[in-house]
This record gives structure tokens, sequence and C-alpha cells, in this order.
């Protein structure tokens, strides 16, 4: 009876007569009655307060939800309901602001103050007045709604979530995606997109199956939380595809290092249904404005970076640039093409010299596929090869390769063997022993003159289906290269089973590794002394100066590979110094390798006080860069050198000799992701807009002028020379 007994104390006892009086009492009593029925029932809730907003009554059902029959009365409403909670959720007022204005309000979603999982009501009130006007508080009702929330939290989950990941879904990101690029076009600020995709994955999928894909990517999701942390916001787009969005972020050197973390933490193995599987990611990176400013520009630009980071070969980042369209448009042009080039006999194999450095004498030749268009020059592998596996014809293209390779080798002396290098999707199909053992008998080759040069990639997917590979090719005798050893997942654990000839250690462990500080001397002294004490060959990649070959050579690595002894041969070339008898390479090449410096040859700006000069760049470092083109500049003259794209390194010139230059720059360049150097931070095309006025281009004179132009403005510095750009760029 505790609302009745509530109404009871609050209608208070005044004296009425007659039977108008009784026939109202006894409505009283019967609604009263009606209302105990429906609160004992539980059917519903009621409260009410006092003028100071603090309860003078609440339902029993409703305090046992609170945790038992604690009594509620004389406590504040605050101490009950989260007063925010509700205006935060759902985007309207706050119930301290209705409260303080008497307004009436229904079916109010409010959280209640309790531990636990959070519970929640719907309140419905009115403010009660007496006869002269003074607010006695509030009456209302409440019901609990908890079960209802979740459900619709549930569904909106579902509709912003991806189910497996638990991440946003590609709705989602794209929403916060635009979202802050509104910020970044009323309020100049940066942002960055990484497009992450995982290599290999379907592999994955189709040998162990869906649900362990599902239970890989789920890990993923996990490991790129940890990586990323609060610095952005993952997203699921789909499939084995990934995003970051990285709000006021437009540091190339952090996003370019987060993108390499990611793609090494992603890239360890995973324990799966009870079995271990890899796979590898390759990353693309655009940032706003400089990249696109609207959300289909942007992720147009991350599409670019990441395809061309996976053309280089995989498990690699790329930043966008303008020249990725024109490469986008090439790898079209190479498609529509490529088949007929196998058709045609395009192709060709050339060889490159393994050297023995104990005696400089060739014991093995790598057989490297060149494409030598018509009217067009020979086609980098680096583009054709990507093409070749994208479109399914890479098992027709290595198989014709491996076919000739070993006739070729067949025609050399019978000490010398040939290296050909297996793609992973080769690796991948459960005939290629067959196609082995076919071009080893129609071109009579021993086995054991054949390597097969195969990198960690292949255990990208289930790595004991890999191993049982590589015995059945070991079974055919030929022998087993491990390519670009220090570069993949995870080298180690593959060395411990696999039946392993020969370790190729990759050139990024080779170049640099005199310099000091350098930690690569240690690594390559530990990776040849592995493979000794496991009775496997090494061979130092990419060597190219006299200093990185001694090294090489006192660590103890059995042979080596690079330009210092010789770059790849056509057959006939190779056949005609073998029947000469010339199987000895000398090393011919620079005493020093200069690690940090690398041969450029583009067009850049100098830009002067308000001049900007044509200039001319022939090499760049990350602190410094060879430039002519400007006459007699004193050293210590601050120039800002426009790298283009937005990129202006400010510089200060450390050598001067009539038209060449050699400038340090003030902020030292990083990494782009393609081996190239990139500047940390761009002006944003708003800025360059507002700025293009500042600096004036300088006219040339006429080019009778013995190859020397006057400044067109009239208080220019320096005299810019006039250059023969194409003897630099044959």
């Amino acid at each position: 009876m505790a609302f009745n007994n509530f109404l009871a104390r609050r209608a208070g006892h005044a004296s009425t007569s007659g039977a108008a009086a009784k026939a109202s009492s006894l409505s009283v009593r019967q609604r009263l009655e009606l209302l105990e029925v429906y609160e004992d029932a539980d059917l519903g809730w009621f409260w009410a307060t006092d003028a100071a907003d603090a309860f003078t009554y609440l339902s029993p059902g409703a305090a046992k939800t609170l945790g038992g029959d604690e009594e509620f009365a004389g406590k504040a409403v605050g101490e009950v309901f989260d007063m925010q909670a509700a205006a935060r959720d759902e985007a309207q007022r706050s119930l301290p602001f209705m409260l303080r204005a008497r307004n009436s309000f229904n079916r109010f979603p409010v959280r209640i103050l309790k531990a636990g999982p959070p519970v929640w009501w719907e309140i419905s009130a009115r403010p009660c007045y007496d006869a002269g006007g003074t607010f006695q508080g509030y009456r209302g009702s409440a019901k609990d709604i908890t079960l209802d929330r979740l459900e619709k939290e549930e569904a909106t989950r579902l509709v912003r979530f991806d189910v497996l990941t638990g991440l946003v879904n590609r709705r989602t990101i794209t929403e916060r995606l635009e979202q802050a690029l509104i910020l970044t076009r009323t309020q100049k600020r940066p942002c960055a997109l990484i497009m992450l995709d995982l290599d290999r994955f379907k592999h994955i999928n189709d040998t162990l199956g869906h649900q362990a894909g599902d239970a890989l990517l789920l890990q993923v999701a996990q490991r790129l939380r940890q990586i990323v942390g609060d610095q952005g916001e993952i997203g699921r787009l789909g499939g084995d595809e990934f995003q970051i969005l990285l709000p006021d972020c437009e540091d190339r050197g952090l996003l370019g290092s987060l993108a390499q973390r990611c793609i090494q933490i992603i890239s360890q193995p995973y324990l799966v249904e009870g079995s271990r599987a890899t796979v590898g990611a390759s990353a693309g990176i655009a940032v706003a404005p400089f990249d696109g400013d609207g959300a289909d520009a942007l992720t147009a630009a991350t599409d670019l970076a990441l395809y061309a980071a996976k053309a280089a070969g995989r498990g690699q980042f790329r930043f966008y640039s303008s020249e990725l369209k024109s490469d986008a448009e090439l790898r079209r042009e190479v498609e529509e093409n490529l088949r007929d080039a196998i058709a045609s006999d395009e192709l060709t194999m050339f060889y490159q010299p393994i050297v023995d450095l104990r005696s400089n004498k060739v014991s093995c030749f790598e057989a490297l596929l060149r494409w030598n268009r018509p009217h067009a020059g020979f086609i980098s592998p680096a583009i054709f090869i990507p093409v070749a596996e994208d479109t399914g014809m890479i098992a027709e293209l290595g198989r014709a390769a491996l076919m000739q390779a070993c006739r070729d080798a067949a025609a050399w002396p019978a000490h010398i063997k040939v290296a050909v290098n297996v793609s992973a999707i080769q690796f991948a199909d459960d005939d290629f022993p067959l196609r082995v053992r076919e071009a080893l008998d129609e071109s009579g080759l021993h086995p054991a003159r054949l390597e097969l040069e195969i990198t960690e990639s292949v255990f990208l997917g289930d790595v004991e289906v890999a191993e049982h590979m590589l015995r059945r090719l070991k079974k055919l005798g030929v022998r087993l290269a491990l390519d670009d050893f220090g570069t993949g997942y995870s080298s180690l654990s593959y060395l411990s089973n696999a039946p392993y000839d020969k370790i190729k250690i990759d050139q990024s462990f080779v170049r640099g590794a005199t310099a000091p500080d350098n930690n690569n001397r240690a690594i390559l002294k530990a990776i040849i002394d592995l493979a000794g004490s496991l009775g496997m060959d090494t061979v130092a990649e990419g060597a190219e100066a006299h200093d990185e070959l001694e090294l090489v050579r006192s660590l103890g690595a059995s042979h080596a590979q690079g330009f210092i002894y010789a770059r790849a041969e056509a057959q006939a070339d190779v056949l005609s110094r073998l029947a000469e008898g010339r199987d000895v390479y000398e090393p011919s090449g620079p005493a020093y390798f200069r690690a940090d410096r690398m041969t450029v040859i583009r067009k850049v700006g100098v830009v002067h006080e308000n001049h900007r000069y044509d200039a001319f760049m022939r090499n760049l470092s990350r602190t410094g860069a060879r430039i002519e083109g400007l006459l007699d500049v004193p050293v210590g003259t601050q120039v800002v050198v426009d790298l283009g794209d937005g990129q202006l390194a400010v510089a200060v010139v450390r050598r001067s000799q009539e038209a060449e230059l050699g400038v340090e720059f003030e902020t030292p360049l990083v990494s782009d992701g393609a081996g190239g150097l990139c500047t940390r931070y761009r002006v944003s095309p708003y800025a360059l807009h507002a700025a293009s006025n500042a600096a004036i281009p300088l006219r040339h004179s006429d080019p009778a002028d013995r190859g020397v132009t006057d400044a067109f403005a009239p208080h220019s510095k320096f005299v810019q020379v006039e250059l023969n750009w194409s003897k630099y760029l044959k």
C-alpha cells in the first residue's frame, strides 16, 4: 500500500459533506486501488520529488532494481540519475535543464547511477503546483528500458561496426574521414589515411578454410589496435582490407614508421585452428590536403599508393605521388601487351654472375627475365612481374623462364649452375615439381646444376604445406636457395626444417655495413655464422664497393653478387666469355660506398628571397644535395629547394664552385618507402596558392648568349646557367 499511503498523505484529510463528497472519496479510493495493483504487478513505477528536486517517493519495485529495499526518500535526483548521459546520447536537452525550467517531459531516457552493467530507465513527469502557484515538485512514472536499449545499440553496432573484428566498417570510417576533411578545408588541418591490404590472405582461406581466415582477421585487428592505439581510428573495409584514419597528422617520417611497424607486426606468424599461418601486408599512404581534400580523392590516392607497394614486391609501404597516376596507366598498358609479348618471344633471359669469394670465379649465374619491347625498349621486371602475378600469367611466364634457363645452362661448363627465381604463386601450384622435372628432362641439365631461389613469402599461409613442397623439390635433386634473407616474416624459424643449400643475404644488409655505428655488420656476421653451422653457402647480394666486398669476405661469406662484379648479361655474351676461359670476374667499383647518397636526375627549383631559379639536381642524401644551374652563389647563402609536390626544403649552401652547389638541408629528409627520400612536411596547396606570386621565375634571354641568362626580375642576386638537360638524361 506504499503508493496509496503516499497519495493519502499528500491529499490530507480535508472534510467534505454530502453525497457529492462521498462519491468523490469513493472515486479517489478506487483510483488508488487501481494504481496500487498496477504498481504491485510491476507494470510500471512511480516517483515524486519535492521542490528541491529530492525524491519523496520511489516505487519499491524500482528500488529493488537499484540494489534492494534502500530508502530513496531524501536523495537528490542527481544521486540516482546520470544527469548528462541522455543529452550526450540522444542529442537533446539535458535533464537538469528541463528540471530547472520546470518543463514537462515524456519518455525521457536516463542512465541510472549504479555499479555493474548499465541500467536505463525511461521517465515521464510533470511539475505540480499548489493553489497559490508555488512549485511543489515533480510527479511521474518510469520503466526499465535496458533490454530495448541494448537491442538498439546492437542494431546500431551492426550498421556501423564490422561484426567480425569489432572495428568500424566502411560506412563509418568514410563518415569519419569526411568529417576530418571538413576541418581540413575550413581550418587547414591535415589528415592522413593509410590503406592496408593483407598479402596472400586468399591462400589462408583456400588451404585452412574460411573459419581459419576469420580467426586470422580477428587477430590482425587486435594487433592493429595495439599498434595504432589512440593515434587514429581503424576501419575494416571488407575482406582483408583495413584503413587507418589519422587526423591532424602530416609528418611523413611518423607515417612511414607507423606503416612499417604495422607491416612488420602483421607479418609475424599466427596460430589459427591449431595451424601455424603467416600473411604479409602492404600499405599505401595519402595526406590531405596535399593528395586530395575530398574523401573519394584521398581514398583513390591511397589505393594507387597501395598498388605501388604491392607492385614493388609487397611487404612495403608507399606514399602517394603524382607520378603514380602515370605508373597506373603504364601498368594497364603492360597488362594489355604482356600476353602478346610471351607469345612473340619478346621476353629473354639475362644472367648475372654469382662469384666465389675465394677465387673470384663464377660458380652460378642467376637467371633474370627481361622484356625488350619493340619501339619502347626494356620494361623493368619490377613492373611486369607483379602484373603477371595479378593477372594469372605468372604460371605461364615462370614455366617458360624455367625451361629457357635450363636450356641455356646446359650449354655452359658442367661446374657452373643456374639459379632461377620462383614466385610464390608458382610455388603454391601442386604441379610445380612436375614443371621442374619437365624442364630438366627436356634440357638434359643435371638436377644438381639447378638452384631454385625461393623467398620467404612462400611461407605465407600454411607453413607445413610450404615445407612439404620444399621436400618434394629436394627429392628431384635440385638445390634450394632462400632469397632476400632477413627481409621476410620469421626467417630463422624456416631454417630449422627447410632443406636449403644456400642463403642469399639481402642487399639492404650489405649496403652501408661498413659505416660507423651501423648494426648491419653484426647482422651479417650472425647470418653467415648461422648458415655455416647449418652447412649452407651464403651469397652477399648487392655488393657495389670494395669496402663492402672485403667486409663480407672477412666475415666468412662464401659468395657475392653485385655490380662490383658485373651486371646481367645476355646468353650470347655469357657463352662468348666462357668459351674464352674468362670465368674469373675481377671486382671493379668505388673504394667506399656512400650509403647516404643516391644518384638522381631531375629538375628542381631554387628559391632565394623573392626569386625562383630553375636548377638541376644530380644527387640527393638525407642531409643535402648537389645542384647545378646557378653561378657563383656565396657559401652560407640560405635557399629553399623546391623538390616538387609541395616539398620545400630549407637549405644552406656549403660548397659553391662555378655553377655547382652543395647544399645542406635544415631538416633531414625521410624515406619515401620506395627507396627514395622525401620531406617530412609539405606546403599545403592552400599556402602554395596564396604564395604563388611571391617567387618570380626567371626568364631566359636569347639562347645565343653563350649559355648564360640574366635575371629578368630587377633585383635577382644570381645568374642562372642555361643547362643542356638532355646531356644529363642520356
